[in-house]
């Protein structure tokens, strides 16, 4: 089965034509989630045994690439539970069974999202401002702000981790656990009214104490950088499921761009159509060139995680590539299909419009700009020398 069986076309317009009252009334996408669930698409990692798709990680990829040309916003939100699904599936491929149980929920419905992320840390898996502190019997309570958790109206498993300071013997521990809808301790601010990517509604996450019994750790780490299987499978997943949403909003750019070219006329030109423009024809091709560069690469990337292709240090720095050229060569195909579009699509409630304040958001996730090419660079000229 392939992304046009599990999205067919009727499901995806019916998610298009919800997209654009999502994002002026900046509301969750509660209607697509509950379609796409039905559809058993939340179960894309699952194995076929338990009812899901069995799916690996590049499938999944063309899977939210699709999703993506209809509505950006909950193909982004959705990659939260489908990061957690992806890297439970992506360990248990390399005989980790530590988060099987991750599938074990997904297969029975439960939604997971993505608690991690920090303002001002940008050390990201490597360290938390977050305090996880020990507790009798084995389990550990969170206090710290955790920002850009989508899926808040929905999850009912929040992945989270923070730092016990005192562990391994002073030298502090990352902590990785679980907490449910019903945990005490916890608050979800109403405070997402962004610029873009508006139906997502990831709101900042206040952890007060939240407790996670010793069942619900999966993992402890030392802080810094660590080879542990976890953070691979958590940067494959999120890097290449994030490039897939982005190849989505170009791979939708470019085809409004296309008819929007087709369909305008020049006056000056006696009602020819600017399909005929040299000027114009050359933007549409540069866009095209542009998405077709990247369309190959989240094949290869998200392939070689499926074949438990071994790139030693080379790894990271292909995941964070293909996470910055998916989400820059999007922002730069949806600046030429507006050049190519006209001023219609300068209004407010165009297509291209939402997809501008959209695509923007690229740029805030990790890794960044900045970080990305400090990964590749070490990876190629090694470490700044002190």
């Amino acid at each position: 089965m392939g992304p046009e069986e599990i999205l067919p076309d009727a499901l995806l317009e019916r998610i298009r034509g919800r997209a654009a009252g999502y994002d002026r009334d900046n509301t969750f996408f509660h209607e697509d989630l509950a379609d796409l669930a039905a559809a058993g698409y939340l179960k894309l990692f699952v194995p076929a045994s338990d009812g899901g798709m069995g799916f690996g990680l590049e499938a999944a990829a063309q899977c939210q690439r699709r999703l993506a040309t209809a509505a950006p916003a909950t193909a982004l939100a959705v990659n939260m539970h489908l990061v957690w699904t992806g890297v439970a599936h992506v360990l248990a491929a390399r005989g980790d069974d530590s988060l099987d149980f991750v599938l074990k929920e997904a297969a029975i419905g439960e939604i997971f999202a993505f608690g991690n992320s920090e303002a001002e840390n940008d050390a990201v898996l490597f360290d938390s401002r977050t305090t996880a502190e020990p507790m009798p019997g084995g389990g550990y309570s969170f206090t710290g702000t955790k920002v850009f958790t989508s899926l808040s109206p929905a999850w009912t498993r929040l992945g989270i981790f923070g730092k016990n300071p005192a562990g391994r013997d002073g030298d502090g521990e990352l902590v990785h656990g679980f907490i449910t809808r019903d945990t005490p301790g916890y608050r979800i601010l109403d405070d997402w009214d962004t610029l873009g990517m508006r139906a997502s509604q990831s709101g900042t996450t206040v952890l007060e104490g939240a407790t996670v019994p010793p069942e619900r750790i999966f993992r402890k780490m030392p802080v810094g950088p660590s080879r542990d299987p976890l953070v691979f499978a958590i940067f494959a997943c999120f890097e290449t499921l994030l490039a897939a949403v982005y190849t989505g909003l170009g791979e939708r750019a470019l085809a409004l761009g296309v008819q929007a070219v087709q369909r305008r006329t020049s006056f000056k030109n006696g009602g020819r159509s600017y399909a005929q423009d040299p000027d114009i024809r050359w933007k549409v091709a540069e866009a095209a060139m542009a998405m077709d560069n990247l369309y190959p690469q989240l094949a290869a990337v998200a392939g070689d995680v499926d074949a438990l292709a071994d790139h030693g240090p080379q790894w990271f720095p292909k995941l964070v590539g293909l996470k910055v050229n998916a989400t820059e060569t999007a922002r730069r195909v949806v600046d030429l299909a507006i050049r190519v579009s006209g001023g219609s699509s300068y209004f407010r409630g165009s297509e291209l419009e939402r997809l501008y304040r959209d695509v923007l958001a690229g740029m805030f996730h990790p890794s960044d700009d900045e970080s990305a090419h400090n990964t590749v660079a070490t990876a190629w000229l090694g470490p700044l020398e002190d």
